[in-house]
């Protein structure tokens, strides 16, 4: 009775893009906008699933995205707004132009709760 699927999972490319498939999606969303991305990569002439076509677009496309390491200042703020708002990384993210949610978390994970764990003091956060 659930949702239809997005695919047909017999003619979808899995796995790594192409150079070429980069190219197409983002020339058909710099023509067309985003729109629908489960009608988008026939549209495109992409063998994928509409879900990676956008996860791919907004992780590692978009031409706002801010690539590289993150600042002393960017540090600061994850740290003060994850004590204020816990593990909601899209609301983080929101704060941090340039960043995607799942960047942030990533870094949280493997960076920043490491090194406050190291000097003995994790930011506490009151839930809402």
């Amino acid at each position: 009775m659930g949702r239809s699927p997005c695919c047909e999972k017999a003619h979808t490319n899995r796995g790594a893009w192409t150079k070429e498939e980069d190219e197409r999606l983002v020339a058909y969303i710099r023509a067309h906008g985003e729109g629908c991305w489960r009608s988008l990569p026939k549209a495109a002439g992409l063998l994928r699933c509409g879900k990676s076509c956008r996860l791919r677009w907004i992780n590692y496309l978009r031409p706002d995205l801010k690539r590289g390491n993150f600042t002393a200042d960017e540090d600061d703020l994850i740290v003060k707004l994850h004590s204020l708002l816990g593990n909601k990384w899209s609301l983080i993210a929101a704060r941090l132009p340039g960043r995607t949610d799942n960047e942030i978390k990533n870094y949280w994970n493997t960076h920043v709760r490491r090194k406050l764990l190291g000097q003995g003091h994790l930011p506490r956060y009151a839930p809402a």
